[in-house]
């Protein structure tokens, strides 16, 4: 198999050709989302989360109906640094799988973030800019995130407060560096600077960290800057990201088009759910209105944290301290922490309410995944590819693969896109214990979810 004229291994549109709005998937949904709850079980209005985040974004998490959203310029201006992505024919890993499948990736790891992350990043950094604020906050996990906000918050001059899950804190030195040298203060969650971290290591004075308990922490940081100047920020999950993170379908759904293409499978990594919300968007459009029907998405995450798998369909809060508002998702329970393996942006308890809801209406597949088998797959992938790819990414190389191994035994010549939503060059820890034989795959017990499931809210009248 060679490559032709008319399918190079990377195709780049032009900067005139980056989307210009992005596209709201819930807008074209039979059955919207449910929508986010107070703890009393009254519904969440703008007033209501209005401290938290900024206005605007606000606007578009509670935006179910309006379909595009305009990009503003400077965020597009922004965009141009780094974007369109390209979009990549694996040929080589073809090759080597003797597939009569078509495989072909979205690559978002060309920028210094290395990841998907800095789409959603800049949009928010530029809201709270534009609104006045002067002061963020995040969590991070794996420290994509965190590397992207703390980019974003320097080009806008915004003072910004990182909670970086401690096992990901101190395996990923050069992630927290990263976000230091772009002037972030970071610090590991749990932490004793908030009155949640203080209350998390009384329990468990070692704990491990989530993104969960992380969330917390940055929230009540954000709500405690003087004169109501702070607000925080969420890299994943919510509506308003997987809105932003639209820019990566929409280029990729472009670019297949110039090349007469449509995938068949589209596959991508799973942890809050906005680099897979955002991927899939133009092409569930078209299932969802009866264009395309037959397509599969798929979504795969660790079987060390198994909420689409594993986890229940409910009322949750977002964060393990249970400051912010319940959205209705997958979750295994906001108490649930999960095992400190070396995904950490898919170490979160809960998903999308938007793939959350996909995923329960039948329009999405869901599967678990080994991280041993994982990075056996990013590193085959890396020989044959060049691209190291981030151990999130990696779960989606994984499945991509073993689609287009089917395809080998069944004869079936599909055409497979997959997110490649980053690069693993802050993960070399995690490849070392790798290639040492270190690294272990805990798979949560019955009884250890059921822990986390008790954690999960009682709301008189609605669950």
């Amino acid at each position: 198999m060679t490559a032709s004229k008319h399918d190079p291994y990377r195709l780049y549109l032009t900067e005139d050709q980056i989307p210009k709005a992005w596209y709201n998937l819930r807008a074209d949904m039979p059955e919207k989302p449910e929508p986010m709850r107070l703890p009393n079980g009254a519904v969440a209005t703008k007033p209501d989360i209005a401290p938290v985040f900024a206005d605007a974004l606000i606007d578009q998490e509670l935006d179910d109906d309006t379909p595009y959203f305009d990009i503003p310029e400077p965020v597009l201006e922004m965009y141009k640094v780094y974007r369109p992505s390209p979009l990549c024919r694996a040929y080589n890993l073809e090759r080597a799988l003797d597939t009569p499948a078509k495989i072909f990736y979205k690559f978002e790891g060309n920028n210094t973030s290395g990841s998907h992350k800095l789409n959603s990043a800049i949009a928010q950094a530029y809201y709270a800019y534009a609104q006045g604020i002067t002061n963020i906050t995040t969590e991070t996990g794996a420290g994509q995130w965190g590397t992207a906000l703390a980019e974003a918050a320097a080009h806008y001059g915004l003072d910004l407060d990182i909670f970086m899950v401690k096992c990901s804190y101190e395996q990923k030195p050069f992630r927290r560096n990263i976000m230091e040298t772009f002037d972030a203060r970071v610090t590991p969650s749990p932490s004793d600077t908030t009155e949640v971290g203080r209350r998390i290591l009384a329990q468990d004075p070692s704990s491990s960290g989530s993104l969960g308990t992380a969330i917390s922490e940055a929230v009540e940081r954000a709500l405690h800057v003087p004169e109501n100047r702070g607000r925080y920020q969420l890299g994943s999950v919510l509506n308003q990201v997987v809105l932003h993170q639209s820019i990566i379908g929409l280029e990729s759904y472009e670019a297949l088009r110039e090349l007469g293409e449509y995938p068949d499978v589209v596959i991508g990594c799973a942890g809050g759910g906005s680099n897979l919300g955002g991927l899939i968007a133009p092409f569930m459009r078209d299932k969802l209105t009866g264009a395309r029907p037959a397509t599969r998405f798929i979504a795969v995450e660790p079987a060390s944290c198994p909420s689409l798998t594993r986890g229940r369909y409910a009322y949750d809060f977002a964060d393990t301290g249970q400051t912010c508002p319940l959205c209705k998702m997958y979750t295994l329970g906001n108490g649930f922490i999960p095992s400190p393996d070396h995904a950490g942006g898919l170490r979160y308890h809960g998903m999308s309410p938007i793939v959350s809801k996909l995923k329960h209406d039948g329009y999405l597949d869901a599967v678990a995944v080994r991280q041993t088998d994982v990075f056996a797959a990013a590193e085959r992938f890396a020989k044959l590819e060049t691209i190291l790819p981030a151990p999130e990414s990696a779960h989606a190389i994984l499945v991509a693969m073993r689609e287009a191994e089917r395809c080998r035994e069944t004869g079936e010549a599909k055409t497979i896109l997959f997110g490649l939503t980053g690069t693993g060059y802050f993960d070399m820890v995690a490849y070392d214990k790798f290639n040492r034989g270190e690294l272990e795959d805990h798979i949560p017990t019955d009884e250890e979810l059921e822990r986390g499931f008790a954690t999960i809210p009682s709301i008189p009248g609605i669950q």
